[in-house]
């Protein structure tokens, strides 16, 4: 049985924002990340935020696929950003160094402000 994931986009002043709500684990991850970097690459703003205000755990297969987009957004000169992570998203982001080298802030507007 996969585990509900619900993402939706908004685009602010050429910014891509993806909001995640529920979970991200095995069941779902494979599934939702296929989707969401095509719709990634579709988009030509070169600039998203990952909103994480409503996401309640990712495991170890969703943090390898964030690495690894942000890792090809660099490599084509796009910025990615972490808002609104919660209490125990953020402690297990921070305990694999996603915070190091991804930039995360505290609010969507930070993230807003930040990589305009």
């Amino acid at each position: 049985m996969e585990t509900l994931i619900e993402i939706n986009r908004k685009d602010i002043d050429s910014i891509a924002i993806f909001e995640f709500t529920w979970e991200l684990d095995e069941t779902n991850a494979d599934n939702t990340f296929e989707s969401l970097i095509s719709e990634i690459w579709d988009y030509n703003g070169r600039k998203i935020i990952f909103n994480f205000k409503w996401l309640t755990y990712l495991n170890s297969k969703s943090i390898w696929y964030i690495a690894d987009i942000f890792s090809n957004l660099e490599d084509n000169n796009w910025n990615l950003y972490i808002s609104n992570c919660n209490e125990q998203v953020k402690d297990i982001l921070d305990i694999v160094g996603i915070t190091g080298i991804i930039s995360a802030v505290n609010t969507e507007e930070e993230a807003i402000e930040s990589i305009k």
